[in-house]
């Protein structure tokens, strides 16, 4: 059953949707950028009923200044108190839970990085967590790699090269960063979200040829177990992306 709520944050009112269900696991789903609670292309209001329908309580809220909610949006680092109270309202809706796992995508999995221990929550998923932006305004290294491996295996990129129809001059700069392969030495995001996460249990999940999670994993030093999604679409729109996010997410509730 779908049951809409609202619930106190800081002085304003937050509204959020429960999927109940009786396991005494939940998820918890926070969205990121400015993304509604239902998510991409209703994505996250799928995978809650999807999740519900397997007996798995699934709570989404919008945070501050997002969507339903009142109060000034100030972005992921300033939405710990949001996702704090959110767990609570989560608690008391589902008062059988006794693990609370979230989920977040993009800056939404930055933030539960950095804010979920303050909120109570027990586990949890990452997606394509956004450690900032290339300095340079050029994809990642290994995006660009990947970028022209496909277009050398492409007859019509090599016309369009012969006919002026490429930037060669913005060509040349990418195959420079492209040469380099190290990891970036420090990324700041990364570093907090690795020292805040210690002894925390996650699963971090990654679109392989997504921009924002290639940058994360040439960011990230830590020795994680890293699930790859052979896909584009950092919101896991593709074909059969779906299924396999409702999977391991599944899989993570389940093992406790």
């Amino acid at each position: 059953m779908r049951e809409l709520t609202n619930f106190p944050c800081e002085g304003d009112t937050l509204i959020g949707t429960l999927d109940d269900a009786t396991d005494t696991s939940g998820l918890l789903i926070v969205s990121g950028g400015n993304e509604l609670r239902c998510g991409a292309h209703r994505g996250m209001a799928l995978l809650a009923a999807d999740l519900a329908a397997a007996g798995i309580p699934v709570f989404r809220f919008d945070r501050r200044g997002i969507g339903d909610s009142d109060g000034a949006n100030h972005g992921y680092q300033d939405s710990g108190p949001d996702i704090a109270a959110a767990v609570r309202a989560f608690r008391t809706l589902a008062p059988q839970l006794t693990r609370v796992v979230a989920f977040g995508n993009c800056d939404a999995a930055t933030a539960l990085a950095l804010f979920h221990r303050g909120a109570g929550i027990d586990a949890l998923v990452l997606a394509n967590p956004w450690v900032g932006d290339e300095d340079d305004a050029l994809p990642p290294a290994s995006a660009i790699r990947s970028h022209y491996a496909d277009r050398a295996r492409d007859p019509r990129q090599w016309l369009r090269a012969l006919s002026g129809g490429i930037n060669i001059g913005k060509a040349i700069k990418g195959l420079r960063k492209a040469s380099s392969k190290s990891k970036e030495a420090t990324n700041p995001i990364a570093a907090r979200m690795a020292v805040a996460m210690v002894d925390t249990p996650r699963t971090i999940l990654l679109a392989q040829r997504d921009n924002t999670a290639i940058r994360f994993e040439h960011a990230w030093h830590e020795a994680d177990t890293i699930h790859h999604r052979a896909t584009d679409s950092h919101s896991f729109a593709r074909p059969g992306d779906g299924d396999w996010l409702r999977d391991q997410i599944l899989a993570v509730i389940r093992s406790a």
